[in-house]
């Protein structure tokens, strides 16, 4: 089923007009383009309409020629009808208001007089086949981008430097960073999330990324060791293999099922979240680490958003393919994290190259083997 068919559906089964969208990662999943300008407001500067027959484009007559000339790579330019008005008159909300229909019914994903409000997140669920292609991209060019920087580190270095050089190296590939975190040896082992600082990396580091091109997100998180811990390598496989049971979970979950031979089938029984969380508390504590899954998030579902929602105990967001999933399990200063996608085909990992050490780690209790990224071991 693609968009359009799924608007056609909300909005039959919710009894609406039409539905419209202004919050970037929305706007983006219509259009395969933004409408941001300012990054600390909830809505861009444009949004998409869609009333079950034509799509709308809605924004001031600042940024209307912009936006169809490089914002809409999804849509074709006939099948776009563009409303724009004066940017001193109105606003965006008042202006998407001033077009629903006497007694009509409307949605919005963001605070609009009037109308209803809309949740897109299940809609962006699952993804496209156009989407899988592009997540393909940016997931490889994002690991590029963090490995790069990672084997030019040195211990003297500092958080706040290598964070620059990351945003930097992702920029240089047309991708945006929402979040990069880098943590030195004293700072990783206190924080899970080690926001930069000033301090020097020291003996080892982790560097975390969640970017976003054309929407889409994708995160990942590589160890760099100079003289590191003797627990070091214990804890970062035990992340790994939490990482993976996390995977292999999703891939059960989704109806998709290993028969034999490496093939798969989809079974058409789903499950949750909360199942795949339950599978990653079990794997902490067969590892060693009961009750560590309450120090930090575990991730959960990625797409138009870094995480579309993040799993919990007795969650119930069901789990479906194809999706990218990013789980990010960690253990006292070590951290596992890539994006992958689940589809009929199995488990895709993304965020990956041909260029990192890679060490075979086993599911808990699940038949599933995957090459997770290992400590990268630099000289001091």
């Amino acid at each position: 089923m693609d968009k359009r068919e799924r608007l056609e559906d909300y909005i039959e089964s919710h009894n609406l007009d039409s539905v419209w969208f202004a919050r970037p990662n929305s706007f983006a999943w219509m259009t395969g383009g933004s409408n941001v300008v300012d990054r600390e407001t909830d809505a861009g500067v444009a949004a998409i309409g869609y009333d079950g027959r034509d799509v709308t484009l809605l924004t001031n007559n600042i940024e209307a020629d912009r936006i169809v000339a490089e914002e809409l790579p999804e849509l074709e330019p006939s099948e776009v009808s563009v409303e724009q008005f004066p940017w001193y008159t109105t606003s965006l909300p008042e202006a998407i208001a001033e077009r629903v229909p006497n007694d009509g019914r409307v949605a919005a994903d963001i605070s609009v007089a009037g109308l209803e409000r809309i949740d897109p997140t299940p809609l962006r669920q699952p993804l496209t086949e156009r989407d899988s292609e592009r997540y393909r991209d940016l997931g490889r060019e994002t690991a590029a981008a963090v490995e790069s920087v990672c084997r030019e580190l040195r211990p003297d270095d500092t958080e706040h430097e290598v964070a620059s050089a990351l945003r930097i190296a992702l920029s240089a590939r047309e991708i945006e960073a929402p979040v990069v975190l880098v943590g030195g040896a004293e700072r990783a082992q206190r924080y899970r999330h080690y926001t930069p600082t000033q301090a020097e990396l020291g003996e080892y580091a982790l560097l975390s990324v969640t970017a976003e091109r054309d929407g889409l997100h994708a995160s990942c998180t590589r160890t760099v060791a100079f003289d590191g811990p003797d627990w070091l390598t214990d804890r970062h496989t035990a992340a790994a293999r939490v990482e993976t049971t996390a995977l292999a979970a999703t891939r059960d979950a989704s109806g998709v099922v290993e028969v034999a031979n490496e093939t798969t089938t989809n079974t058409g029984e789903t499950g949750s979240a909360g199942d795949v969380f339950g599978s990653i508390q079990n794997a902490y504590a067969e590892l060693g680490y009961e009750g560590e899954w309450t120090n930090h998030h575990q991730g959960g579902a990625a797409g138009f958003a870094g995480r579309e929602w993040i799993a919990a105990p007795d969650h119930e967001a069901p789990i479906v393919a194809p999706m990218a999933y990013a789980w990010n399990p960690t253990v006292k200063g070590a951290k596992s994290e890539d994006t992958a996608l689940v589809t009929d085909d199995g488990i895709e990992l993304l965020t990956t190259t041909d260029a990192w050490p890679t060490t075979t780690v086993a599911a808990v209790e699940y038949d599933l083997e995957l090459d997770r990224p290992d400590v990268l071991e630099l000289e001091a």
